[in-house]
């Protein structure tokens, strides 16, 4: 089995279901509070190894029991976990999320730990990076490690696939001719290419003028009207499922777990969107991040279900 490498974040997750956001200056009582796993980086890494994937960690944790609480849920996950360190005397990651009833959700990160994650880890991981068959990166640790790990990736022959979120302006347009795959949302795809996306036409226009900057695939995720491939192998959209969802917080990290499982397995991009697509909407008919992720067995059934 081909092992994926995940280098970034992990947070705690601290969830609040509301009625509605609250005024300032307004108290509001919330109806119901959950605690769990999440941080971008983990997300992905939990949705490939519930599908059976063979992931390597890379990421931080501080000190206090947040920390406990993730490095025992890589373990019950199966997630190689070596290189995901303790930094004394600082807190972990946490993700207050607050979710409506309409399913739409509103996060604050504090990166806590994860903004120690450093260059020299990543070389460190050398040896065991060396063997993964693709590098999966995003933005919420600093972006001098996710540059540095894009150049090791190039180095090393190895693809790598950046999903840039949080949204961030100005990403330096020679690290992204670097990327194999480009992953952004409608927003973060706005913000990169500075223009307009409100449509899958002016996403797709805005895709391909970050091909012509080297990004060799571009996939855009359209929430539940599914995902675009813009790229060395063409165009296509790849429709969303319908589902009654009912929490779309870590959606797109669903998909892209999924699609570094599948891909790193065949390497048929457009057989992994759909697959990506599919377990994305699975994961939103369920509550919290990683909570809501189906493993294989239950994915299958899901899959079954919809094809009805």
């Amino acid at each position: 089995m081909s092992k994926i490498a995940v280098i970034g974040s992990n947070m705690v997750d601290l969830i609040t279901y509301i009625e509605r956001m609250p005024a300032q200056g307004e108290t509001l009582e919330a109806p119901r509070f959950a605690m769990g796993c999440g941080g971008k980086g983990a997300n992905q890494a939990a949705a490939a190894a519930l599908l059976g994937a063979d992931v390597l960690m890379l990421s931080k944790v501080g000190d206090d029991g947040f920390a406990d609480t993730t490095l025992a849920n890589f373990q019950r996950l199966g997630i190689d976990s070596r290189f995901v360190e303790r930094v004394p005397g600082v807190s972990s990651g946490v993700a207050p999320i607050f979710v409506q009833e309409n399913s739409h959700n509103s996060i604050l990160i504090v990166k806590g730990a994860n903004a120690h994650l450093h260059p020299a880890d990543i070389d460190r991981a050398e040896a065991q990076l060396r063997d993964c068959a693709l590098i999966v990166l995003q933005l919420e640790i600093e972006l001098a490690s996710v540059y540095h790990a894009i150049e090791f990736a190039r180095r090393h022959a190895i693809p790598v696939l950046l999903n840039p979120a949080p949204a961030l302006a100005g990403l330096s347009n020679d690290h992204l001719a670097l990327l194999d795959f480009l992953i952004p949302n409608e927003s973060e795809l706005a913000l990169i290419s500075g223009l307009p996306v409100n449509s899958a036409d002016e996403a797709a226009h805005a895709a391909r003028t970050l091909v012509a900057k080297g990004v060799r695939h571009v996939i855009v995720t359209l929430g539940e009207q599914g995902a675009l491939y813009v790229g060395a192998e063409g165009e296509w959209q790849v429709p969303g499922v319908k589902v009654e969802a009912r929490d779309t917080s870590g959606a797109g990290d669903a998909f892209i777990g999924c699609f570094a499982k599948h891909w790193s397995q065949d390497a048929d991009i457009r057989q992994a969107m759909q697959q990506a697509v599919a377990y994305s909407a699975c994961s939103v008919t369920g509550l919290g991040t990683q909570s809501s992720y189906p493993d294989a067995e239950t994915f299958a059934r899901f899959l079954d279900a919809s094809a009805r």
